[in-house]
């Protein structure tokens, strides 16, 4: 596995994972109307471009196919981290994730709004979770939890 900064040209390629993700893995916590809200599969292809390329976006992948991706902004929002099905439990999570809070590492703290299904893999990297929250996406409720993990760094006052 080699993990690389983002490219434009993958932004097709992680759309189909994001949704296919969603649909497999994300399936045993919430119901197909929920999955649907979620990722309908119409992602805005241009929006998460600029966005991928204003936040340190990562990349996983393997034999030229990715199989992970993961953004983070410098003030320490983990806006996405999405694993292939076929590729879950097997470290790719966990490396892209180390990866991109060590970008952040500045952030007094780092923050993400984790799913049902990813909030125990935060939970094992030392994040807490602050409060669970109830979103609507087009019209359907889901719920997620507002988590966040202290970086340790701690800026000191200028004297």
């Amino acid at each position: 596995m080699e993990i690389r900064p983002y490219r434009p040209a993958d932004c097709r390629q992680i759309a189909r994972l994001f949704y296919s993700t969603v649909h497999t893995v994300c399936a045993k916590d919430y119901a197909p109307r929920q999955l649907n809200a979620w990722a309908d599969g119409k992602t805005d292809l241009q929006g998460w471009n600029r966005s991928f390329l204003r936040h340190r976006t990562l990349v996983a992948e393997e034999n030229g196919r990715i199989i992970g991706f993961g953004d983070i902004t410098r003030e320490g929002y983990l806006d996405r981290l999405y694993v292939h099905r076929s590729f879950q439990g097997r470290g790719v999570g966990t490396a892209l994730c180390s990866r991109l809070e060590q970008f952040a590492a500045q952030a007094h703290r780092i923050t993400t709004h984790a799913s049902i299904t990813a909030r125990p893999f935060f939970l094992q990297r030392g994040y807490h979770t602050v409060r669970m929250q109830w979103v609507v996406r087009k019209g359907v409720v889901l719920n997620n939890y507002l988590m966040e993990k202290s970086t340790g760094f701690s800026k000191k006052p200028k004297v």
